[in-house]
């Protein structure tokens, strides 16, 4: 007897419309990644890896790289490490105003980039801005920055911004993991002797661990092509100072640098693909020692 809900043909329309929409997309990618394509010229050349190769020849190129993998390892971090407190305080300390906490928590993850970013610019101005306003006025004047004209600190400040955005959603996923952790695990070590922190480290992160792969996974995926908080805050400046692959590949495709700016995607696709694989193995082997 067959367990099968519904026909095979019922995926044909999904398998059509991913085919045209992704993956005959993706390999005429791939193959424009190796030519001369230009807004310049009708024709179409082969290259090769001439593309490759003025890639990891130039400076900013490499600081774009530079910038996505500081990105993405400070954010994976930050959103993790935040989200993960705040979904344990939720789920097992704060019980009465819980769900409130939780919806203005998750908000600023609804909220358009765009308005976002105006917000923040607003926020961050060096001289009228309402943080450096509030640093002045508690004393603390000699604190205040050029949050985004500072070439040494405008990455971070971005960063900033994108785990204020971003932290909810990581939260909520993590507090649906926590949920489904059966409550006899707890009363089983209370009975024990476990304190809370042992409770922690014995039962809610090893059982918390398939959750913990799937957010890490979406924020590597997102923190390596990240280009809208970037470009709302800063187009990708002072000089190359937040630019990342994504805003350079934007910023040679408006140059008509088609075939360059192709090359910077499919070499992202590339790492992005080795990094998601090589995460969900490690992380994987890591669930099966617990």
């Amino acid at each position: 007897m067959k367990n099968k809900m519904y026909p095979s043909y019922f995926s044909v329309g999904a398998v059509v419309l991913y085919s045209l929409f992704m993956v005959i997309p993706g390999i005429m990618g791939f193959y424009l990644s190796f030519t001369d394509w230009n807004r310049y010229s009708s024709e179409i050349n082969f290259i090769g890896f001439e593309n490759f190769t003025l890639i990891f020849s130039k400076l900013n190129y490499w600081h774009s790289i530079s910038n996505s993998l500081i990105f993405t390892v400070v954010t994976i971090v930050s959103k993790t490490v935040i989200a993960l407190m705040l979904a344990l305080l939720l789920s097992r300390g704060l019980k009465r105003s819980s769900n409130f906490h939780r919806v203005i928590i998750y908000l600023p993850a609804i909220i358009p980039m765009i308005v976002v970013g105006i917000v923040f610019r607003s926020i961050l101005h060096p001289a009228t801005g309402v943080l450096n306003e509030f640093l002045r006025g508690v004393g603390l004047g000699f604190l205040t920055q050029k949050w985004l004209t500072n070439p040494d600190i405008a990455l971070y400040s971005v960063i900033f911004v994108d785990t204020w955005k971003g932290v909810g959603f990581i939260m909520v996923i993590l507090i649906a993991g926590i949920q489904v952790i059966p409550a006899e695990y707890y009363e089983a070590a209370q009975i024990d002797g476990a304190n809370q922190w042992d409770e922690f480290w014995k039962i809610t992160l090893p059982l918390l661990m398939p959750t913990l792969t799937v957010t890490t996974v979406l924020n590597l995926l997102y923190g390596l092509k990240v280009f809208d908080v970037v470009w709302v805050l800063t187009n990708g400046g002072p000089g190359y100072a937040t630019e990342t692959v994504y805003t350079v590949v934007f910023k040679e495709f408006s140059k008509g640098r088609y075939g360059v700016s192709t090359a910077l995607s499919t070499l992202l696709f590339v790492v992005m693909s080795i990094c998601g694989f090589w995460l969900i193995n490690a992380m994987h082997s890591k669930e099966l020692e617990t």
